[in-house]
């Protein structure tokens, strides 16, 4: 994989980790390890997190913070890069808000994961399960969980 595009990868594999660990969802593996469908991906643990009051916010807000710490990182939206993104939280966002508002669902939903990200702890945490992945290719959830809380600990 070319290294511009290994990077890309690594922020918004990254960004779906720290996503769904902020928001309670445990993370199995996160991994920039090409196979012949994705670059890389986020993997959950199934069964084991707390659901919240509104779980289809939550994964919108997971699926989309891959888009938004890569286009925080790399300066533009790569949207073709994160069309099973898309797809998904367009089909949970049609869920919700039905066919006619589920864009504009979308694009808050998208804002508010960019601001997530944006919160200085959870950033550094992009950048260093970013860093890990670049290293290593893959980290267990235990260990993106890890740099997570240190993180979020450091201040």
């Amino acid at each position: 994989m070319e290294e511009t595009l290994a990077i890309a990868t690594a922020f918004h594999e990254a960004g779906h980790a720290v996503a769904a660990l902020a928001l309670g969802r445990p993370v199995q593996r996160v991994s920039i390890l090409p196979t012949r469908v994705e670059l890389g991906w986020c993997e959950f643990r199934k069964g084991v997190f707390r659901p919240t009051e509104d779980w289809l916010e939550r994964e919108m807000l997971i699926a989309l913070a891959g888009l938004a710490a890569e286009a925080r990182h790399t300066g533009e939206y790569h949207w073709d890069g994160a069309h099973h993104d898309l797809r998904y939280a367009r089909k949970l966002a049609i869920e919700r808000a039905g066919e006619r508002k589920a864009e504009r669902l979308e694009r808050r939903m998208l804002s508010k994961a960019e601001n997530l990200l944006a919160d200085d702890d959870h950033w550094r945490a992009v950048e260093t399960i970013a860093k890990e992945l670049l290293e290593r290719g893959e980290i267990s959830g235990r260990a993106a969980k890890h740099h997570f809380d240190q993180c979020i600990s450091d201040d």
